[in-house]
């Protein structure tokens, strides 16, 4: 497998690679992911190698993934819990004797260890729309180590990974694949937007037929349409954005329905910090559920996905996210779960 142009790179948005970078990670994705399945593993690709993952926010599939892929090839995780440290922090957001300077953290984790994985987002940046962000950037500026994006409030960059991997596996390729990202129901308005903006990324990316489906009031970031816009164009797909559910359904291959919170939610300036006009936003529109009606008007061998967790009786019903086989359409949750395993595994081979 040639590697060169990606050792020591960071992995901190999609948008930093070009299409044909993400189509030569995905081919080591495949690779590695038929080898496990024939008993294979390449345990000496990263022996004796440390990656230090902060998670800011929780977690189930990105931790355990992460984990499980450096020990299969032949490293180790650490897992940091940011509040059981001196909490990593940015100049001028510091508190004596419970915060340590980015600059002094990254400086020294990279002396130690191989990699720095970092997942944050929401509370840990008061909801600070691109603080997050702007956090890893500042990690990635003073690690001579890679440093992975496992989630902030702008990019999910690896969960975006896993889907499209999850979409070519079903369809053999992007070319023609109608591809919808749609907003669904939530009671819960505290739901970050980087797996939807990533999700339209990578599919405008692969040249997909890419439709982005939401209530009024629920717009993505202008800066992310414009990306998804311009891939469209050079990679020779479509891009279209609706106020219609059912419209975003029908003639899908592909449908995305979870929820993400609206501009409102953020705090000046880019939103309002505005709790209860966001909820209001999302009671308006407890319509937009993912069931077999909705389903049905999607083409007939189309598939569910979800990044999981699923908020079950609200963004979507049991029918759907337990119909894992059986003809027409069908949920692929958790084969997009476990390839969240598999792509994690490439880049760290590639970048480590």
């Amino acid at each position: 497998m040639k590697t060169v142009g990606f050792k020591g790179r960071d992995f901190l948005a999609e948008t930093d690679y070009s299409p044909a970078e993400i189509r030569k990670i995905l081919e080591v994705a495949e690779e590695l992911k038929l080898q496990r399945d024939m008993g294979i593993y390449h345990d000496n690709l990263l022996r004796a190698k440390t990656l230090f993952m902060l998670f800011y926010n929780q977690s189930l599939r990105t931790r355990n993934s992460f984990e499980a892929g450096m020990t299969q090839l032949g490293g180790h995780a650490h897992f940091l819990d940011p509040s059981k440290i001196y909490t990593p922090a940015l100049e001028g957001k510091e508190v004596a004797y419970s915060t340590e300077r980015v600059s002094d953290v990254a400086r020294v984790l990279h002396r130690m260890g191989d990699a720095i994985a970092i997942r944050c987002y929401g509370d840990p940046v008061e909801w600070e729309y691109g603080g997050a962000h702007a956090l890893l950037r500042e990690f990635a500026r003073w690690s001579d180590a890679p440093l992975l994006n496992m989630e902030d409030d702008i990019y999910h960059p690896f969960q975006g990974l896993a889907d499209i991997l999850t979409v070519k596996e079903n369809f053999g390729g992007f070319k023609g694949v109608n591809f919808t990202m749609s907003w669904a129901y939530s009671p819960s308005i505290h739901k970050p937007r980087a797996v939807p903006q990533s999700a339209i990324l990578y599919a405008s990316m692969m040249g997909m037929n890419v439709t982005l489906a939401h209530p009024k009031g629920m717009e993505l970031d202008p800066e992310i349409i414009k990306k998804c816009e311009a891939y469209a164009d050079s990679e020779d797909g479509s891009f279209r954005i609706t106020n219609d559910f059912k419209d975003g359904f029908e003639g899908a291959d592909v449908v995305y329905p979870k929820a993400w919170c609206p501009t409102a939610l953020f705090k000046a300036p880019v939103g309002e910090e505005n709790p209860e006009k966001s909820q209001e936003i999302f009671d308006a529109n407890k319509d937009w559920k993912c069931t077999s009606e909705m389903m049905d008007l999607a083409n007939k061998n189309a598939i569910y996905m979800h990044c999981l967790p699923a908020d079950r009786g609200y963004e979507v019903t049991n029918e759907v996210i337990d119909k894992t086989e059986g003809p027409g359409w069908r949920s692929v949750v958790y084969d997009e779960a476990e390839n969240r395993l598999h792509g994690q595994k490439a880049v760290m081979s590639l970048l480590m």
